[in-house]
């Protein structure tokens, strides 16, 4: 990982800045609240966004209620620009962040860009949740944070190296094969619950498996008791349908005779209705031959009523000629008023175009309302005529009306007379047919005698048919019980085969729970007299290595910045332990550099174990010291240099208000503050 630029906008006390990291060791100069440190943290807030228990407001600076981190960097050849903002609300909070990769440019959340930047820096996945340790004490670690480590309590301390060195794990591991243990004496005490009863189970088998041998004899005796009833049921069943055909047969001569007795009656009713036709038709016999009948009145009437009707044409006839002579006089009537009426205004003849005087006016309109006059006289005796031809056509009318009636009757007279022979003919074919009539009676008399006679010798059927149906209900009460009894045996058997299958699977299952109890029984053992003592063993192998090669490290680190008559070490909490002639000194009784020294070599060492142990992270040619000369004498600012140039790195930051550093470095930035706001110069 190699960083390239930084661009701050309202972070702390800048306003607007960039700052261009170049390759190899640059140093961050300047006084005190200068704003250096400020670099750093944008840095680690650009990678990894606020931490736990870091606040917004640590970072945005006062009275502003936005503010911005962009870094570049590049990781494996590959241009990485982070963006993220600050918001101000009712509190400081990351508002957006995005992340370009060459180029492309996505927007994310907070979290999802943790995880890009931690995959980049190809750091373990493991260390996404335990905040930047392996950032902090492979890349940068503020001075103090340092010094805090080493003068932590041993538990923190150790636990802490867990976590970076990511060798926790063996801890881990020992923790869930307790929880493995717990677990596995749990179930096995479930189990030996499971199997304590086993062997009253087997017994129970044993009584239920008798049991079922006694069922299964009994099964085959329900079986033929069920099986002899059934063909005892079959044979009444049997007989009881023969007496049923008699019976049937009893039934059909009834409705026979009843069919019989329908048919006498109707013949019966037949005669009845033949002699009541005879007599009506006898009765008006005599009605005809006391009727006196005479031809020539029928013509007489037919020829009046043929006379009136030839009259009533004439009448007719002249009513139309009447009719069309009084329209003709009404139309030259109208023709004379209209001459008239144009004749009053007239004044030149149309034709001769003469002058037409009064006098011949006057002549002409006398003649005209005479003609008037007289078509009036003649229209009223034509109207009086035509008054006279309808009174006499309504009482032609009448007239024909009453001799139609007469010839009407006389017609019907002569009817009745005409049809008398008929009805003589009717009387012989009724006689004839009630002849026919009382010989089916006579037979059907004698069926109907056979029938009830026939019924009567079936009687007897139907006591034998009574005794039947019942012998035939005690055999199907019988045969239902068989029935009963032998479901009920099946089922009990079902039941028992169900139960002796489920104390089998239940005794199987005992004997795989025995064979699993011999396992976790076994497995515990391996646990706790093997695999724990082997994780123990090799967690304090690992330790042990860690800690030779952390010490010598520290060792040869502190050997550079303080004289010889020290010696130091790590004991097994890897705690720092200064020696001076054979006598431990304690951390606090130390010189203000003596103790920087300490905190730079315990920092120096951490780094060159984590980067040996985790080879592969992409931040290990990057390295940030904050204030590693802090009270250092002149003799110790010598002796970073060497320091420094013992330092294989690609890019070394450090953040020093030592003037003499400079000389140490290849690039220098200098920031300075003015009137609140931190500037680069």
């Amino acid at each position: 990982m190699k960083l390239k630029r930084l661009e701050l906008e309202n972070i702390r006390s800048y306003e607007n800045v960039e700052v261009d990291f170049p390759d190899g060791s640059t140093l961050l100069s300047g006084d005190i609240g200068a704003g250096k440190t400020t670099i750093l943290l944008a840095v680690e807030f650009a990678l990894f966004g606020l931490q736990p228990g870091q606040r917004g407001n640590a970072l945005l600076k006062n009275g502003k209620d936005f503010g911005k981190i962009i870094l570049k960097f590049e990781v494996d050849g590959n241009d990485i620009v982070i963006e993220r903002t600050l918001k101000r609300g009712k509190a400081i909070s990351q508002d957006a962040c995005s992340i370009s990769i060459n180029g492309e440019k996505q927007e994310i959340s907070v979290t999802e860009l943790k995880s890009r930047i931690l995959n980049l820096l190809d750091y373990p996945k493991e260390f996404a949740k335990k905040q930047n340790l392996l950032y902090k004490f492979t890349v940068y670690t503020p001075q103090e944070e340092m010094k805090q480590i080493i003068l932590q309590d041993s538990d923190t301390r150790i636990n802490t190296l867990r976590h970076v060195f990511g060798i926790d794990k063996y801890k881990k591991i020992l923790e869930n094969v307790s929880v493995v243990a717990s677990k596995l004496r749990e179930e096995k005490r479930l189990k030996e619950g499971f199997i304590m009863g086993i062997e009253q189970d087997r017994g129970i088998l044993l009584s239920k498996e008798t049991e079922l041998g006694k069922k299964k004899n009994d099964l085959i005796l329900l079986e033929n008791e069920l099986q002899e009833k059934t063909k005892h049921r079959e044979k009444i069943n049997e007989e009881k349908n023969e007496v049923s055909k008699k019976i049937e047969e009893k039934h059909n001569l009834e409705k026979e005779i009843d069919k019989t007795k329908i048919l006498l009656s109707t013949k019966n009713e037949g005669i009845e209705s033949n002699r009541q036709k005879i007599a009506r038709i006898e009765e008006q016999l005599k009605e005809i031959s006391e009727i006196r009948f005479d031809e020539k009145d029928l013509d007489a009437i037919q020829n009046y009523i043929r006379a009136r009707r030839q009259e009533k044409d004439k009448l007719t006839e002249e009513n139309v000629n009447i009719s069309s002579e009084i329209s003709s006089l009404n139309l030259k009537s109208r023709e004379s008023e209209n001459v008239i009426d144009k004749l009053k205004v007239i004044e030149v003849c149309p034709t001769c175009l003469q002058d037409v005087n009064t006098s011949y006016k006057n002549n002409v309109l006398g003649k005209m309302n005479a003609t008037i006059e007289d078509n009036a006289k003649k229209i009223k005796l034509l109207t009086e005529r035509k008054n006279e031809l309808a009174l006499r056509n309504e009482e032609i009318n009448r007239e024909i009306v009453i001799k139609e009636k007469e010839l009407q009757d006389l017609n019907l007279i002569k009817f009745k007379i005409d049809s008398s022979e008929e009805k003589q003919k009717q009387i012989k074919e009724i006689e004839d047919n009630s002849g026919s009539l009382r010989k089916d009676m006579q037979f059907l008399n004698s069926h109907l005698t056979s029938l009830r006679d026939n019924v009567f010798s079936l009687n007897k059927f139907q006591n034998y048919f009574d005794e039947k149906q019942k012998e035939l209900d005690i055999a199907l009460r019988e045969e239902k019980i068989a029935e009963i009894k032998l479901a009920e045996n099946r089922k009990e058997i079902t039941l028992i085969e169900q139960y002796i299958g489920e104390l089998n699977d239940k005794i199987k299952r005992a004997e795989e729970i025995k064979l699993q109890l011999n396992y976790l029984g076994e497995l515990e053992n391996w646990l706790s007299k093997k695999f724990v003592p082997l994780i123990e063993h090799t967690e304090k192998n690992v330790m042990i290595k860690l800690k030779v090669e952390f010490s010598r490290f520290f060792k040869e680190w502190f050997s550079m910045l303080v004289s010889d008559n020290f010696e130091v070490r790590l004991d097994d909490d890897f705690t720092p332990v200064i020696e001076q002639q054979d006598y431990d000194i304690e951390y606090n009784y130390l010189s203000g550099g003596e103790r920087t020294a300490i905190a730079l070599a315990y920092r120096l060492a951490l780094n060159q174990v984590i980067n040996s142990l985790m080879s592969k992270i992409k931040t290990r040619d990057l390295i940030i010291l904050d204030e590693p000369t802090d009270g250092f004498s002149d003799a110790q600012l010598d002796k970073m240099r060497d320091v420094l140039q013992e330092l294989n790195v690609s890019q070394l930051i450090i953040v020093s208000h030592e003037r003499k550093v400079e000389d140490f470095v290849e690039n220098v930035i200098k920031l300075r503050k003015e009137n609140g706001l931190s500037k680069k110069f």
